[in-house]
C-alpha cells in the first residue's frame, strides 16, 4: 500500500472531523516509555472490552463469530509492545485513569433501551479504533526513528479494520439510518473532545 493511499484511507476513517494536533508525535517520541507502556493497557483494554460485550451479547451469534478473533489480536499486540518495553530496558508502568475514553463514556445514552445502549458501545469502540489508527498513522509518519515508524505502520494497518468492524455490528442488528444518524453525533462530539484536549505525549488518545 502506497503512502499517498494511506493518507486517503486516514482521511476517510469514517470522517473523524479534527486530525491529531503535529506536535503530539514529537511529545510521544520524548516519552517513550511512557507512550508504549499506556499503548499496552490500551491493546490490553481492547481485548478485555471484546471479551465483555461477548459475554453480555451470547445470544448475537455474527458478534461473537467476528470479536472471537479481536480478542486474540488485541492481546498478541499487547504481547508485542511488552516485547518492545523489554528489548529497549524500559518498564511497563501503571496503568493511568484514560480521560479520553471517560469524556467518550459521558456521551453514552444514560437510562436508554438495550438497543440504544448497545449502538453506543458499538460506537465507542468504533471512535476509539479509528482514532487510534490516526495516531498510529501520525507516528508511522512523524518518529525519527525509522524502526519505531515501522514498528507503528504495523499496527495501524491492523487497527485500520477495526472500527469498520463494529460500525458493521452496529448496521447488522440496527437500521444503517438510525447507526449513522448516531455515529454523526458521536464525531460532533469526538471532535470538541479533542479541541479541549490537553496534548501530552504520554497518551494514545
Amino acid at each position: 500500500m502506497q503512502k499517498s493511499e494511506l493518507s486517503e484511507h486516514t482521511r476517510n476513517i469514517l470522517g473523524l472531523k479534527l486530525p491529531t494536533d503535529p506536535r503530539w508525535v514529537n511529545l510521544a517520541e520524548i516519552s517513550l516509555e511512557d507512550i508504549l507502556t499506556d499503548h499496552a493497557y490500551c491493546e490490553q483494554k481492547a481485548a478485555i472490552t471484546c471479551i465483555s460485550l461477548i459475554q453480555k451479547n451470547p445470544e448475537k451469534d455474527l458478534l461473537v463469530e467476528e470479536l472471537s478473533p479481536i480478542v486474540t489480536e488485541e492481546w498478541g499486540h499487547f504481547r508485542m509492545v511488552l516485547s518492545e518495553l523489554k528489548k529497549r530496558g524500559l518498564k511497563l508502568g501503571r496503568q493511568r485513569k484514560d480521560i479520553y475514553v471517560n469524556k467518550l463514556l459521558e456521551f453514552q445514552i444514560k437510562g436508554g433501551s438495550p438497543t440504544e445502549r448497545f449502538l453506543d458501545q458499538m460506537l465507542i469502540m468504533a471512535l476509539i479504533e479509528a482514532r487510534s489508527c490516526e495516531r498510529f498513522k501520525r507516528l508511522s509518519e512523524g518518529m525519527d526513528d525509522e524502526y519505531m515508524r515501522k514498528f507503528y505502520r504495523k499496527f495501524m494497518e491492523s487497527e485500520a479494520g477495526h472500527y469498520t468492524l463494529f460500525i458493521t455490528l452496529a448496521e447488522h442488528y440496527i437500521d444503517k439510518t438510525v447507526v449513522r444518524k448516531r455515529w454523526q453525533q458521536w464525531l460532533n462530539y469526538e471532535k470538541d473532545l479533542m479541541n479541549s484536549t490537553e496534548v501530552r505525549g504520554d497518551r494514545i488518545h
